[in-house]
């Protein structure tokens, strides 16, 4: 029997996303990868800032990590490492955004997943590092 993947609840999902300023409208399925980006993850990023930021630092109290107590850049370049060598953080990140896609979306991602992981992995980063400075 060929996989059916679950029916996601697409328009409760969407209605979820903040709007960016200075985005284009929306396509409503974006086709290239720099749409997608746009479009999809950036809000999704934004929706979920809290709790990214909030699993990393789980993750670095877990690994022993002293984000708290590093000076701005040393936490960055910290940060950045975590990012970079821990899979399990690597994999917890996107399955936090990856949860909130709707189905064509999502079917999108599966065709161009590691370019997006790719990407998805560099805004948390700006954008955790981005937190911390402002």
């Amino acid at each position: 029997m060929p996989y059916q993947p679950y029916p996601r609840p697409d328009d409760a999902l969407l209605a979820l996303r903040p709007a960016i300023a200075g985005q284009p409208a929306p396509i409503p399925t974006p086709t290239e990868i720099a749409d997608f980006q746009h479009q999809v993850l950036r809000p999704l990023l934004k929706l979920q800032h809290e709790l990214l930021a909030a699993t990393v630092t789980d993750f670095a109290l877990d690994y022993h990590v002293p984000l708290a107590t590093a000076a701005p850049a040393e936490a960055a370049r910290l940060r950045a490492d975590l990012l970079a060598r821990n899979t399990r953080l690597r994999a917890t990140l996107i399955g936090i955004i990856a949860g909130l896609l709707r189905s064509e979306e999502f079917a999108f991602y599966r065709q161009h997943r590691s370019e997006l992981n790719r990407r998805l992995l560099d805004l948390v980063a700006e954008r955790l590092a981005s937190a911390e400075a402002g």
